[in-house]
């Protein structure tokens, strides 16, 4: 007997998995106890069905779901369709109709895991989602099972892989934001609406997702923090790299005294430092823990059978245990009750770069109005922009989010500066 599985979709990612199964079929039928089989496969129309056959695809193509989700002989539905909608409904009603889900859909995992969660453990269906983060990393099943011994206290992760790769540019080639776009979506990495990936909404779904493995609670997407990286510009990357920083687009979660606190935004990270040189379009997690201590996950964020990979692995597993009459344990055992941080745990440096007048005095006018929030300075440097103008570049020490805030408005009253960018700074 095999295990038969449903497809909804067949884009880049699904048309990946009958190359693993016939390519790694020894191994994988070794690991599952079992054949996996792809039953049926749902597309959009018979345009679509017409076109797929006429290409040599030899399945059996439906345009009706329930072709797929009445099917008692199916007993995985794979959800590769993207988007909140209709994914949402199919898997719902797949789980409801007592069917296994694996799924790679990061943006509506993130936004309503928990009810479809609540939907899996209703009908005792197993909902993996292995590729929804960081794409061939196998990152959250490493979490859930091989450091479940280990307390985690913080995850930093280079996340997107287009805005990696639009870093790198800008950072190696010195390109301004928009040359490094243009490439991007020249290359395909950037979609023609690249907003997702550009200001660290993409990223900020994988950062709910890392909350709740790495620390057992669901936050909702509105409660992680996110700034893209469309207002990095030369002279911030040229003063980074002058000081001993690499500008990076980085999710960060960690657990404070009063909660968790996740965020995305573009980071000085330490040259030294192992997410400095992740590069291109790899992606990659930096775990720091009370027993390991540090470790690094590194990999594709994305592509074809990088994601296919651990979409199959997912398949995988739940064959294994409807071999082993387990099935329906929960993909992330570890839940606790969600405490959001407050703002005067989150700490960090910060770099500042704000345009003043170049006249006697401005210095000592920002020293007065940073010293009024307690906040200490690390490095300053001052350029001339042009004219009368100045550029005033400052690396804090350690500060909340709360004096962050306050150091804010304060500049914000004074007519004579404009804040041009400020960036979290790691290390300091």
């Amino acid at each position: 007997m095999a295990v038969k599985i449903g497809l909804l979709g067949f884009g880049t990612v699904a048309s990946g998995i009958p190359f693993l199964l016939k390519e790694n079929g020894e191994k994988i039928r070794a690991a599952a106890k079992d054949k996996i089989e792809i039953a049926k496969i749902l597309v959009k129309d018979d345009d679509e069905k017409n076109r797929l056959l006429a290409a040599g695809n030899d399945y059996h193509f439906v345009t009706d779901v329930d072709a797929i989700i009445k099917d008692p002989d199916i007993s995985i539905v794979v959800e590769l369709m993207g988007r909140i909608e209709p994914a949402r409904t199919f898997i719902e009603a797949a789980l409801a109709a007592g069917k296994h889900v694996v799924s790679a859909n990061k943006d509506l995992l993130a936004v309503h895991g928990a009810e479809l969660l609540a939907v899996a453990k209703e009908h005792r269906a197993a909902l993996y989602y292995e590729a929804a983060v960081a794409g061939g990393i196998p990152i959250l099943r490493t979490l859930a099972n091989s450091l479940t011994s280990d307390k985690i206290t913080r995850i930093l992760g280079v996340l997107n892989g287009t805005s990696n790769f639009m870093m790198t540019q800008m950072v190696d080639e010195g390109w301004t934001y928009e040359a490094a776009l243009a490439k991007a979506q020249e290359l395909g990495y950037a979609e023609s609406d690249p907003t997702n990936d550009v200001e660290g909404i993409d990223a900020a779904y994988k950062a709910v997702l890392l909350s709740q493995f790495g620390f057992g609670m669901t936050i909702d997407f509105d409660q992680v923090l996110h700034q893209g990286i469309s207002t990095i510009t030369p002279d911030d990357v040229a003063v980074a790299q002058e000081l001993g920083y690499v500008i990076k687009l980085v999710g960060d979660i960690r657990e404070t005294p009063s909660g968790i606190a996740a965020e995305v935004s573009p980071t000085f990270l330490p040259k030294e430092h192992p997410l400095a040189s992740v590069n291109g379009v790899m992606n990659a997690v930096f775990v720091e823990s009370i027993g390991i201590g540090e470790s690094m996950y590194y990999g594709p964020g994305a592509g074809q059978k990088p994601t296919a990979t651990s979409v199959v692995a997912d398949i995988i597993r739940i064959a294994r245990r409807l071999h082993d009459g387990n099935v329906g344990k929960s993909f992330n055992e570890f839940v606790r009750e969600t405490q959001i941080a407050h703002p005067s745990d989150v700490k960090s440096a910060y770099y500042f770069a704000i345009s003043t007048p170049d006249k006697r005095g401005q210095l000592l006018r920002l020293a007065q109005i940073f010293n009024s929030e307690a906040i200490s300075f690390g490095q300053v440097l001052q350029q001339r922009a042009n004219g009368d103008t100045a550029r005033v570049v400052i690396i804090t020490h350690s500060l909340s989010r709360t004096q962050l805030s306050n150091v804010l408005e304060k500049l914000e009253e004074v007519a004579d500066f404009e804040v041009l960018n400020t960036f979290k700074v790691l290390g300091e």
